[in-house]
């Protein structure tokens, strides 16, 4: 994973107000926080930490005031209609240092013949990964599988480094058989038979 390196600036004032005129700079208000450390409240460039975000667990390279830490998201608040950043909460993180994060499950591959439907069960994947190389997801192969197959978690095969971070026997995957629906009742034919 590459790091994204992104020029923060300390905050001095806080609450609402505060936050809306950082907003209006389109820029991010933020917090930084980890090891013990007092929490950090930043500002990050709006369109820089969008784009950053893109990439799921990505890992920023801040530069707050000639000052270099690495950090991840924990939490990302968007607006609920515009889906800009209002908020992001960052965690410090050393390098070689383990964390728990999800990555995102994705599939390959057809299903067994007969129009049985995938369902995915979690669409992330708990994991305990060095920092600094998070993958950025798990692909699993679902070739061949037939109704009432599962893929648990511990058949998944995760990159070198990476550990569950889960129940073994989570299940992660499953095929369910499709559903036949039932015909409609043609109601012009129905009137008819009865006249």
């Amino acid at each position: 994973m590459s790091e994204v390196k992104i020029s923060a600036g300390l905050r001095s004032e806080f609450g609402k107000g505060a936050a809306r005129r950082i907003r209006r700079d389109n820029k991010v208000p933020g917090v930084l926080y980890g090891h013990g450390t007092e929490p950090v409240h930043v500002t990050l460039p709006g369109h820089d930490l969008m784009m950053a975000l893109k990439t799921s667990n990505v890992l920023l390279a801040l530069d707050i005031d000639g000052k270099s830490e690495l950090a991840i998201p924990k939490a990302v608040q968007r607006d609920a209609l515009k889906g800009f950043v209002k908020h992001v909460d960052l965690l410090l993180v050393k390098r070689g240092e383990k964390v728990n994060v999800e990555i995102p499950v994705q599939t390959e591959g057809e299903l067994a013949p007969g129009g049985n439907l995938l369902e995915h069960v979690l669409n992330a994947l708990p994991v305990e990964a060095e920092a600094t190389h998070i993958p950025e997801s798990v692909t699993v192969s679902v070739e061949g599988l037939e109704a009432g197959a599962s893929v648990l978690a511990k058949d998944i095969t995760l990159p070198k480094g990476v550990s569950l971070a889960t129940d073994e026997d989570a299940v992660v995957l499953q095929v369910v058989a499709a559903q036949a629906e039932e015909p409609a009742a043609d109601a012009e034919g129905d009137e008819a038979a009865e006249a």
